[in-house]
């Protein structure tokens, strides 16, 4: 019955890729054999995709037992810069839409790390604060993320860590 239906899909759709491959004399890549990136290497969006995907593996594993992620300790060091901040605010620096940020201010909440205020000055507007607890946790995750960043940075001289950050806020525009 597979085989029929292979037959049929090759029918309808041509062969697959592999053996479109061996159909023109190509040796197929053996198992465990490094692709070639070809246009995918000088491209600058795959680079940072694949450097923020190595990034975001060894700051997960780095917050884990803190059950943390990039979004909630990024979220409880801008409130702690920035006490009173609004969601919006705080959607607008981590490029979140509102609802986005809402869940991440919940899950933060739940959990007593941050409190929501209404504005004496505009009713309208609630005001994100750390709790006590907040302000440990974020205290003990910073020096998690510290030595995260310092494992990746330690690739580089000063000189060249201070250009790299300089480089990329210019890409995305916070620079």
């Amino acid at each position: 019955m597979r085989a029929a239906a292979a037959r049929a899909a090759e029918a309808a759709l041509g062969p697959a890729p592999a053996k479109r491959a061996r159909d023109k004399n190509r040796p197929a890549q053996p198992a465990g054999a490094r692709l070639s990136l070809g246009e995918l290497d000088g491209l600058l969006g795959f680079h940072l995709r694949l450097a923020q995907a190595a990034l975001y593996r060894d700051f997960t594993a780095s917050l884990a037992k803190l059950d943390l992620t990039q979004r909630q300790f990024a979220t409880l060091e801008l409130v702690r810069a920035n006490p009173g901040a609004s969601q919006a605010h705080l959607a607008e620096v981590l490029t979140l839409d509102r609802p986005a940020m809402m869940a991440v201010v919940d899950r933060l909440e739940q959990r007593g790390l941050v409190l929501r205020e209404r504005s004496a000055s505009d009713r309208r507007r609630q005001e994100i604060r750390l709790t006590e607890a907040g302000r440990d946790l974020l205290e003990q995750a910073t020096r998690r993320v510290r030595r995260h960043d310092s494992r990746f940075l330690s690739r580089f001289g000063r000189a060249d860590a201070k250009a790299l950050i300089g480089w990329l806020r210019r890409i995305h525009g916070r620079g």
